[in-house]
């Protein structure tokens, strides 16, 4: 039996205050006036980046080392990944003070905003962060350029990352680079690829929540749309993309919609890279599990006592699906 969500009924509670008070107290007027300057035209990227190059750019040696990418579908516990990884100090990575001068981050140090407290994100998911919180924000590079001067200057780039940080591994997060991992293989041949994977059903649940959410919050602020069109980010809301064209279900109020681009996402990305040494598959159920997380140091060779705790969300999901649909998808499951 195949049902649409009510999606009223979704949550119980109303976020309108809350998030009135987050873009109220971090991005004002002349904050979001800052945002729509530098992210929203390429020229002006462009020139950033190019004087960031003349004035910071140094020619270090960067491709024997083992940068790290984490990638796939958002829910999946990619922002855990990168915030633990983060936190074993051996990499450097793009953050939330880098904003909005992503593509000339030795520039940002001059505008960094003060009195920033920790907060929860916008995913209103438990995670918190602050002006030194890693997040994906390489795709505005990526965006801003053709596959041509992509190979000419993401090395640059991420020289210019590592000198902000002066630090010797690149670390990104970055859902879309999923497409161009055999792009950044061959300009950075010992880069090593994380690719989580998660319960297809409590996934897709995820990925509909998220994308009800935004979708409101876009419509009470046009600057939240504007914001996440800047960096790529087309995953839920107004503008969302899917990754795949679908077959049978085109409604992404429902949750089939939803469970079917996870099958074809991970049909793909299994069949194109499952035998690929660099790239590595984790299943977010068993990020708890202290023999998989041991695992994970070994491929990317790092070796460190943490006491990051992995909370491993799980929803009762009582709404009806595709079960044909959830079988195939679980049948992929299993191969990782």
């Amino acid at each position: 039996m195949v049902t649409k969500l009510n999606i009223g009924t979704m949550t119980k509670i109303d976020y309108k205050l809350k998030e009135k008070a987050f873009y109220e107290k971090n991005y004002n007027f002349f904050q979001r006036i800052l945002h729509d300057i530098t992210l929203g035209s390429k020229f002006i990227k462009k020139s950033l980046y190019e004087i960031e190059k003349i004035i910071y750019l140094k020619k270090i040696e960067i491709q024997n080392q083992k940068h790290i990418f984490i990638t796939g579908l958002p829910r999946s516990g990619t922002t855990i990944l990168l915030n633990f990884l983060y936190s074993s100090n051996n990499f450097c990575s793009l953050k939330y003070s880098n904003m909005p001068f992503i593509m000339a981050p030795n520039i940002s140090r001059l505008f960094q905003k003060k009195n920033f407290t920790s907060q929860e994100r916008y995913h209103q998911d438990g995670i918190m962060f602050d002006l030194n919180s890693p997040e994906a924000f390489d795709e505005v590079f990526f965006s801003s350029f053709d596959t041509s001067e992509i190979k000419n200057e993401f090395l640059n780039y991420v020289q210019l990352v590592l000198q902000y940080e002066n630090n010797k591994r690149y670390l990104s997060k970055n859902n879309s680079n999923y497409k161009r991992i055999d792009i950044i293989l061959s300009l950075l041949s010992n880069s090593l690829f994380i690719i989580p994977i998660r319960e297809p059903l409590q996934h897709s649940y995820s990925l509909l929540t998220q994308n009800y959410h935004f979708y409101k919050l876009q419509k009470r602020y046009d600057f939240a749309r504007r914001y996440m069109n800047y960096l790529g980010l087309h995953a839920f809301g107004i503008n969302h993309i899917p990754w795949n064209k679908p077959n049978r279900y085109n409604d992404y109020k429902n949750i089939n919609y939803w469970l079917e681009q996870w099958i074809l996402f991970y049909k793909n990305i299994y069949e194109n890279y499952s035998n690929y040494s660099n790239c590595k598959f984790v299943v977010y159920e068993k990020l708890n599990n202290e023999g998989i997380i041991d695992d994970l140091k070994n491929f990317v060779e790092i070796n460190f006592s943490n006491h990051y705790k992995f909370v491993v969300s799980h929803k009762n999901i009582s709404l009806n699906y595709d079960e044909e649909l959830y079988n195939v998808a679980k049948k992929i499951y299993l191969k990782f």
